[in-house]
């Protein structure tokens, strides 16, 4: 049996927006419950985001490694970032994203996943691509600050990333993700069977 995630909408009577920052915010709604009762829910307003799984030639998969202050921890990720501009074309994020984190481009861009990492809390959608035919940028490296100033760089198995997820070991949500994705693909259909790269996205609509 195959299933799908379905829109859905439930009547909001109230909205309140306690907090907005930089570049997320909390949203309070209150929202009728199917039975006509009234409850309310906090979320995170987010603009989305985009992530990369970049895999060279040898099944190596580009990795980056930096300070997340929330979880107090130096996690490995994949190269990934916001949707800064409403509207933005995700991919074009994605290739912007990957030569920023990691000075590296890509010929070959399919649309690996696309998932709400916490739909409970948060409204953030995100779309991971896989990148294949990697080769370095050209130009100068871009130079990161806070988190990404001290931004370790890497090349991982794609086998050996899964098993540190299933090891419990790695725990980005995106890395997780789409190395598991990755190794399905690659062990199913084939990397060539992937929703192109400018795939409709329902959840953060685009101008292709």
């Amino acid at each position: 049996m195959r299933i799908t995630d379905t829109p859905e909408e439930w009547r909001v009577t109230a909205t309140e927006t306690p907090f907005t920052g930089h570049k997320t915010g909390v949203r309070t709604d209150e929202v009728v419950m199917p039975d006509g009762s009234r409850s309310s829910r906090d979320y995170q307003t987010h603009p989305g985001s985009v992530a990369v799984l970049a895999l060279d030639g040898e099944g190596r998969v580009v990795v980056v490694r930096q300070y997340r202050h929330p979880v107090r921890q130096r996690l490995w990720e994949i190269p990934a970032g916001l949707l800064d501009v409403p509207g933005e074309n995700p991919l074009h994020a994605a290739q912007r994203e990957l030569y920023e984190e990691a000075h590296v481009k890509a010929e070959d861009w399919r649309v690996l996943t696309d998932v709400y990492p916490s739909p409970g809390g948060s409204d953030e959608a995100v779309r991971i691509f896989l990148a294949r035919g990697i080769s370095d940028a050209e130009g100068e490296r871009y130079e990161g600050d806070h988190e990404e100033a001290d931004m370790e760089l890497a090349r991982v198995p794609l086998d050996d990333l899964v098993a540190g997820v299933l090891a419990g070991e790695l725990h980005n949500t995106c890395l997780a993700v789409g190395a598991l994705a990755a190794l399905a693909a690659r062990t199913g259909a084939g990397f060539e069977a992937l929703r192109p790269a400018n795939a409709p996205w329902p959840a953060r609509p685009f101008e292709a």
